[in-house]
């Protein structure tokens, strides 16, 4: 009897590129050229074209997974604004289509399971038969009427053209184009932004919403202060022009403002001798804000203020701060090939006794203390409502990694500000603890303050600021930071005590749709993409109950969305400020000295006052600056008196023409 005969298993067939090697070898060997060498060759040239081909296509789903990101936070903001959809800080799609899903009716489970426990209404049965069409999905009138058109527009995709023949290296500096939606009324390349897709009736509610968009009757109140010029205390402590200044008070005083904003410099009041404080000016100055019966808002700021090319006033630290400078450079803040700012004083010696004897922060405080003892009537009167404390460059809490005086411009990434030798010692003493030795260094390969993240090894995409050493250095750079702010604010609270305590957040917003956020890492703000950089900030402010005020952009910045700084302003706001009140921090705006837009204007209203937040959440005040004063004429809001009773929640209507 003849044994089973076992099945023979059928050869697998080869797929991709081997089955192109395999090709090419079969078809070579019916010549008579041993197949072996020949296969061999001919494999190891596919395997390289292979690999070639491979690297390309890594490179462009990198392209279109940086481009899905930007759109998706466009999209993520438009919900949020618009919307009123409650998605956490660190939204992905899944939050988004649940979001929606529950919007329309339907029961979404934690685990994905999604149904209905009753039909769809009618109007949305009615919808899906205008809207259904070939490669077109139904939309649901409830999703629509918690957004905007504008905000519709927002959303919609730019088109994405990848070259072939770009090389995988220059990918990651291709800009990725996007069409200008703004300028149409609806653009016909998306099918959802047809009109055909939307029914009569919510076309004729969006016209109705958009003309009671800029209806603020019956909103929260939120004071607003107008900043005065620097050049209002002259370098010798003394009032410049007393009838300006009163003619200024006088026309502030008609448009209803709160209060205003005083910048009490320390270069100014130290200004020869330690410890010899005048305040001469700021008395005559305080005494005329006095007979308006106006609030006032002091800064202490303890920054240098007009070197750069456009200022027309220079308030630099104290003589005698600078005379120690001279002796030794290391108290300033100092780049990677030891150019030196006289911005601010280094934070590496807040704890060293190299000023005179003194502490940086016992200097900050016996200024401080010094100004309350002086004032103590206005305290006590309640005229001096609230004391701004500036803890970096321009009164922001921030490295000068910026600096203009260095050459830096628009939108440069910015450089490290950690190699004088106070701040190279607290980097050893952490990388010793920490047990490796060797990071006890800055990065070699960060650029420079104009490059941009892709020329850099250390910003690119999947760079070194990644690694354990970048994690490590970076954490390290914020939380001296931190420190900073907790030893300022620690002091603050004594020499200020029952008195409202602001701090100044910087709007770094370019680069923002990048992974690293480049230039939020070189001013000290750890918040890449798998990062929160602002959560730790706002626990300190926390721990110190103080307001956090925050820089507010309009449509000035228009550009930004073909920009190839990958600038995201709208997005930076969004998540400091979410950041700040899911922690209950009392929230402040500041706008820019860039003119607006009145588009612009109703912008910053919005933000300042989201008449869509469940929480109603809004800004504890608002401060108004501009590079003039208001007396001149030159006003960058098209119409102040309507932007002050919008702000104050007691006007209707439309920006007067």
């Amino acid at each position: 009897m003849e044994p089973h005969s076992q099945p023979q298993s059928q050869p697998r067939r080869p797929r991709g590129f081997a089955a192109t090697a395999a090709a090419a070898a079969a078809a070579v060997s019916p010549t008579g050229t041993p197949s072996g060498s020949v296969g061999a060759t001919t494999a190891s040239s596919s395997s390289g074209k292979g690999k070639r081909e491979r690297e390309k296509e890594k490179e462009r789903t990198k392209l279109r997974e940086r481009h899905r990101r930007a759109i998706t936070s466009r999209m993520l903001a438009g919900l949020r604004q618009y919307g009123n959809f409650p998605l956490p800080a660190r939204a992905d799609m899944n939050d988004v289509l649940a979001a929606l899903a529950r919007e329309a009716g339907w029961t979404v489970e934690p685990d994905g399971t999604t149904y209905r426990h009753s039909p769809p209404p009618q109007h949305q049965q009615n919808l899906g038969a205008y809207s259904v069409r070939s490669g077109e999905s139904p939309l649901s009138a409830t999703s629509l009427k918690n957004c905007s058109v504008n905000a519709t527009l927002d959303c919609q995709p730019p088109v994405v053209r990848i070259d072939d023949s770009l090389s995988p290296a220059s990918l990651d500096s291709v800009v990725i184009p996007e069409r200008d939606t703004r300028s149409e009324k609806y653009p016909s390349a998306s099918p959802i932004n047809s009109v055909e897709c939307l029914e009569a009736d919510q076309l004729i509610h969006d016209v109705h919403s958009a003309e009671h968009d800029n209806d603020f009757t019956g909103t929260q109140y939120v004071p607003v202060y107008v900043k005065l010029s620097t050049g209002v205390i002259n370098n010798f402590c003394q009032l410049a022009d007393p009838d300006g200044v009163r003619q200024e008070l006088s026309h502030m005083s008609s448009l209803n403002v709160d209060g205003v904003i005083v910048d009490c410099w320390w270069g100014i009041v130290e200004c020869w001798n330690p410890q010899k404080y005048v305040w001469s000016g700021y008395r005559e100055l305080f005494n005329h804000i006095r007979e308006f019966k106006m609030k006032i808002q002091v800064v202490m700021a303890f920054h240098e203020y007009g070197r750069t090319d456009s200022a027309d006033v220079l308030i630099p630290l104290p003589n005698w701060i600078l005379e120690i400078g001279k002796a030794n450079q290391d108290i300033f803040f100092t780049d990677r090939e030891g150019r030196r700012t006289t911005e601010y004083l280094s934070w590496g010696i807040d704890k060293e006794r190299v000023l005179n004897g003194r502490t940086g922060v016992e200097v900050y405080f016996d200024f401080m203390r010094s100004f309350r003892t002086e004032f103590d009537d206005l305290f006590a009167e309640g005229l001096i409502s609230a004391v701004e404390i500036g803890l970096g460059p321009s009164g922001e809490l921030r490295y000068p990694s910026f600096s203009e005086r260095m050459g830096w411009r628009y939108p440069g990434i910015g450089e490290f500000q950690c190699y004088d030798k106070y701040l190279q010692q607290h980097l050893r003493k952490a990388a010793k603890l920490r047990g490796h030795s060797f990071w006890a260094r800055g990065p070699d390969n960060a650029g420079h303050y104009n490059s941009r993240p892709h020329e850099t090894g250390f910003f690119c995409e999947r760079g070194d600021y990644d690694s354990y050493y970048g994690r490590f250095f970076l954490h390290w750079y914020a939380q001296s930071l931190m420190d900073h702010a907790d030893n300022v604010l620690s002091l603050a609270n004594l020499a200020f005590e029952e008195t409202q305590i602001i701090i100044k957040i910087p709007a770094i917003y370019w680069w923002y749709k990048t992974s690293s956020h480049a230039a939020e890492l070189t001013a000290g703000y750890y918040n890449p993409t798998n990062q929160d950089g602002y959560s730790t900030v706002f626990e300190v402010l926390k721990k110190h109950s103080v307001t956090m005020k925050f820089v507010c952009y309009g449509l000035q910045i228009c550009s930004y969305e073909n920009d190839e700084a990958f600038a995201d302003p709208e997005g930076l706001s969004w998540q400091v400020l979410n950041s700040a009140w899911d922690r209950g921090l009392s929230v402040a705006g500041e706008n820019t000295l860039s003119c607006y837009d009145r588009e612009g204007c109703l912008r910053i209203i919005e933000t300042a006052k989201p008449r869509n937040d469940p929480d109603r959440r809004h800004f504890s005040f608002f401060v108004y600056q501009q590079p003039s004063p208001l007396v001149q004429g030159v006003i960058c809001l098209p119409d102040l008196d309507y932007f002050i009773k919008s702000m104050h929640g007691d006007i209707t209507g439309d920006l007067v023409p």
